[in-house]
Parts: structure tokens; sequence; C-alpha cells
């Protein structure tokens, strides 16, 4: 992932030292932590001699600390509003942490606890309010190779540099296409700036970075070996998928019924609807959801039965809502249990879509490496496609996901399929 730098050519202001994480950091846990031992001790009583703020505040500093390092984390992807992931990254890092102190029945304070939750989420979302006016992400770009249409990338401002003897004053880093056959004098500039300490990017690696889409058009540019994901997270995530898939097939199974119960009532036909589609290293398997279009007779055009077009008919009144609230794929939770699939992946395809995506698209087949997922990096950021054209682009994010394989990406899509479901964005 691209940062943003402070040191090599960026003058470092005072406008720049928030972006520092000591600053941030340190800032945070006072603000967060010891504002409110200062607050509770205003009435002259030392509340920080007691063993239970004792407990408290090492707590509140461990579940800081972990919600800062997620933040930065999260916040590193492209595409993703770093603002709207404060308050539930801390959510989720103080009751994790919290939730151990109440385990082992250790004595804390509700009040420092709850202050300095809410404290945090207020400290970071001041910071992301302070960098977005005063910091401007700057990248200078050296002509020659694949470097045309770079600056239809938003949210960078792009200095087309002319000539090698003007200098790269200002800038958060400087992108090439270092590939391509440059001039020695160009070569030469890259090198120096390399060497003063300014970062020096790809293009490729750039573009990726910045859309959240990772393109293979050549072998030898990105072997298979490069993009192979993490066997150990891999392995992992299988089991927590699993033991999730399970509690909710057990916890949901009243809503299940009352689902079906609507189906049936709504329109003829089977509860649920069954789909045999390509999964993880090209198995056919079959995927079960709840029903939510009408039955249709045999027809030989099994590709087009297959896409879902904006507006189509078939879609039930039962099923519109259910597509809308993401509430049809809930029977999947039986295919993750079984091992077919995962919670997040790309999204498998049917048969007849697959074989004709395999046609016309390269290395198609690859995204068969990791399981096919309910949601996904590509659904969060383009929702539901068909077309061949969209599907490339789709591939795209898919291998993105591939080569960023990691369970921050993983808690980055949850928290924006969470969003996707309350507001039914990309549903057809």
């Amino acid at each position: 992932m691209i940062s943003i730098p402070t040191a090599g050519p960026v003058v470092v202001t005072a406008r720049h030292r928030i972006l520092r994480i000591r600053y941030q950091l340190l800032g945070g846990l006072l603000f967060a932590v010891a504002l409110p031992v200062v607050l509770r001790s205003l009435d002259g009583t030392w509340v920080l001699g007691a063993a239970t703020t004792q407990n408290t505040v090492l707590a509140a500093i461990v579940a800081h600390v972990l919600g800062f390092l997620a933040f930065r984390r999260i916040g590193s992807f492209p595409g993703v509003a770093a603002a709207g992931f404060i308050l539930p990254t801390f959510a989720l890092t103080y009751g994790l942490v919290f939730a151990v102190i109440f385990f082992f029945r250790i004595d804390y304070s509700r009040f420092q606890a709850g202050g300095s939750f809410i404290l945090s989420t207020l400290w970071y979302f001041g910071w992301s309010i302070a960098v977005r006016r005063v910091v401007r992400y700057r990248l200078a770009v050296v002509p020659g190779g694949n470097v045309t249409g770079i600056e239809r990338i938003h949210n960078v401002e792009w200095h087309h540099l002319a000539s090698p003897d003007q200098p790269a004053v200002g800038v958060n880093g400087i992108v090439a296409d270092l590939t391509a056959d440059l001039s020695e004098a160009w070569e030469r500039y890259i090198a120096d700036a390399a060497l003063a300490g300014i970062p020096v990017y790809h293009v490729k690696q750039v573009t990726e970075s910045l859309t959240g889409r990772a393109a293979i058009e050549h072998l030898s540019e990105n072997t298979l070996g490069s993009l192979n994901p993490n066997q150990f997270y891999l392995s992992f995530k299988e089991a927590a998928d699993r033991a999730a898939a399970l509690v909710v097939l057990v916890g949901l199974s009243p809503l299940f019924l009352v689902i079906a119960a609507a189906i049936r009532l709504d329109s003829t036909g089977p509860v649920l609807f069954r789909q045999q589609r390509v999964g993880y290293r090209g198995a056919i398997f079959t995927v079960y959801k709840f029903r939510s279009m009408t039955v249709e007779p045999a027809s030989d055009d099994d590709r087009e039965r297959a896409m879902t077009r904006p507006g189509d008919g078939r879609v039930t009144r039962v099923g519109r809502f259910l597509r809308n609230c993401r509430l049809d794929e809930l029977p999947q939770a039986l295919n993750i249990l079984r091992g077919e699939m995962s919670w997040i992946g790309p999204r498998p395809e049917a048969i007849a879509l697959s074989r004709w995506y395999e046609a016309e698209l390269p290395f198609y087949r690859y995204r068969h490496i990791v399981r096919p997922g309910i949601t996904g990096w590509a659904q969060v950021n383009q929702g539901h496609v068909t077309e061949v054209g969209d599907v490339l682009e789709k591939l795209h994010y898919d291998f993105y996901y591939i080569k960023n394989f990691s369970p921050w990406l993983d808690l980055v899509i949850i928290l924006r399929t969470i969003r996707v479901m309350a507001t039914g964005q990309g549903a057809r």
C-alpha cells in the first residue's frame, strides 16, 4: 500500500506533523486515556492509586493501540472512507479487550472504560477531518511507457514532469513505468530521487493501490506465485467460516422459517433455489439460496437464464426485499459449513456464465484459487454485473483481493457489506 511519507523532499511542517504516528497515537492516548483520569481526580481524589482504575487504564491503552493499528491498516485500502470505520473499529477492539476483562472477573471502572472509548472515537474523527483539510496527496509522473491516463484516478494531485532537470519538490512520491525503455537521463533522475529518500512507485503499483483493482495482462509481469494467497490464513479462515456458519444456521433458524413461509405465500415453487456453480479450484458445487424469482420452464439458453438484469420482471415481491437486504444469501451458510464456500471471496458464477467468461477473459480461472464467497471486494465496490466488459473490471477486483488476501481486507469487506445491506446498494 502507498503511504504518505514525512521525509525526503517533502518539507515537514506543522501541517504534516499530524500525519506522524507518534503524534496521532500519543495524542490519542493522552486525550482518551489520561483525560478521564484527570477528570475523575478533580475533586482531589487521586483515582489512579486504586487497582480498579489501574486495570482499566491498562486495558484502555491496549484497546486504544489495537484500534489505532487496525484503523491505520483499514484506511490504507483504496476506496475506503476511513472516518466511516472509526466507530466500528474502536468498538470492536474495546469490546474484545473488556470482554476478556469481564470474563476473568477483573475489577474495572465502567466510567473510565466508557469515557476512553468515546474519547478515542472523537480524537480520530477530529484527526481525520484535520488531515482532509491540510493534506493534499501529490505525485510526480515521469513521462514514458504506460502512464497516459493516470490522471483519471481521482483524490490525487498529479504533477507531470517535463524534463529530467525539473526538481521534484513538494511531492509525496514519483510514479514511473519501470518496465518502459526510459532514457538514461530519466533513469538517473529516478535513481537520484530514490537515493534522496523520495519514494518511487511503479505505475501498476500505484494504480492498484488507488483503485483497488489488479489487472493481469502478461504472465511475466505478475507470476502466479506472487498472487498465491497466504496458506496459513486460508486454513484459519476456513475454520472460522465453518464455525460462524454453524452459529448462523442454528441461531437464525426461526428467521429461516419466517422467510420460507413468506416465499411460499408470495409465489408458487420451492423455498430454496438450487444452482450448480463453479467454486474452489474449479470444482462444481450446488449453491443454495432462498428463491427470489418465479420458477421458469426449462430453456436452451442457460446463459441468459443465469443473468439477472436491472428491473428483472422475474423477481417476486418478497424476493425483491430479500435481495435488497441480502437475506436470500443466508442458506449459503450450508455451503460454507460443507467447505464449498466462504463468507468472503470472489462470487461463484453459474457454469454457463463461468465458461463464457473463461473463453473471453484471460486468467479468469485464477479467481478460483480461493473459496468463493457470499460477499467480496468486487461486490462492495462494483455490485452485481453480468456483461463481459463489466466482468473484466470485476475480475480485476477479484485479483486485488487475492493479491492482498488478509484479515484486514476481510474486515473492510465485512464493514462495507453491513452498509450495503442497510442501504440495498447494488441489488437486482
